[in-house]
């Protein structure tokens, strides 16, 4: 198939394109104005920008299926949130259902229908509209919402992040997030539920969670990590609620911080699900998260 895929070049994006080029699936990889040189294959779009169905007509001549894999933490000024997550997706699935495009994946997130931040709710607008009726599709498009848990691989910023807190000989996180409950996800086996989904056999909609096989708090995560690192434990200490509120604060005024009020509140809830929807689209058992350094860090 012809397949664009948004966010070509971020983490999971171009894990996403190369899956499918194994596959033989001819890709198109949407790439920011902001990329350098572009390559053959490559399509300039701004999803900051590009809010209107008319601007993703051009795109989608020849196309038969997309994968919108783009997606940002927080709000700025040259990454605004709500168009990148709400209103450029639903400009560009209108135009899916006008260009006859036959299949639609939209890379969500667990969890953002029982959560208020602007992230989740941002989400959450775009997957609402991509399962609802779209007017003057005929016929709609086949449309598939893939909602992960965090993802892990080497190129992730949380991945980074989590690496990095496993290097250390003392960890101090706020309480609520080494208690939170996650379920990782490896980066390879969200990019093979994708190319599942546009494989000749499934014929999926609607929302599918993808979790890990077992749940596991974060203070877990962060020791398994360390030790799939080969390191001994490290003392883990929480940090006190109030100067936890008061660190976030101090991250909404500086722009470019992923951490803030919103990633405290995310980070500090529950990110868990049957792991069985993941199992039975890969046709095998995910990635545990004891060998996500092996089987996801260290693979590129």
């Amino acid at each position: 198939m012809q397949v664009l895929i948004t966010g070509a070049t971020g983490f999971i994006g171009r894990h996403v394109a190369a899956r499918l080029r194994a596959d033989g699936h001819t890709v198109h990889e949407g790439v920011s104005p902001r990329h350098g040189r572009r390559d053959a294959g490559q399509v300039p779009m701004d999803f900051a920008r590009d809010t209107d169905p008319a601007a993703w007509l051009p795109r989608l001549a020849g196309i038969d299926a997309v994968v919108n894999a783009v997606g940002v933490l927080r709000d700025s000024p040259g990454r605004p949130i709500d168009a990148l997550h709400r209103d450029t997706p639903i400009a560009l699935f209108q135009a899916c259902a006008q260009a006859g495009v036959r299949r639609v994946v939209q890379i969500s997130a667990l969890g953002v229908d029982r959560s208020e931040t602007r992230y989740a709710r941002t989400k959450r607008g775009a997957d609402t509209f991509l399962l609802g009726p779209v007017q003057g599709a005929a016929p709609a498009p086949s449309a598939c919402v893939l909602r992960p848990s965090i993802v892990f691989g080497r190129g992730g910023a949380s991945s980074a992040l989590f690496m990095n807190l496993a290097r250390l000989p003392v960890v101090v996180l706020p309480r609520p997030v080494l208690q939170a409950r996650v379920q990782p996800v490896a980066v390879h086996d969200l990019a093979d539920a994708v190319a599942a989904l546009l494989g000749p056999v499934q014929d999926r909609q609607g929302i599918i969670e993808c979790a890990g096989p077992e749940a596991v708090p974060m203070a877990g995560l962060v020791a398994s990590l360390r030790a799939q690192c080969g390191h001994g434990p490290a003392h883990v200490a929480a940090l006190p609620d109030a100067l936890s509120r008061l660190s976030a604060r101090l991250g909404d005024r500086v722009p470019a911080s992923p951490w803030c009020s919103e990633s405290l509140a995310m980070l500090g809830s529950d990110n868990t699900a049957d792991p069985a929807p993941l199992r039975s689209l890969l046709g095998r058992e995910a990635v545990h998260y004891r060998d996500l350094v092996a089987r996801a860090w260290r693979q590129p």
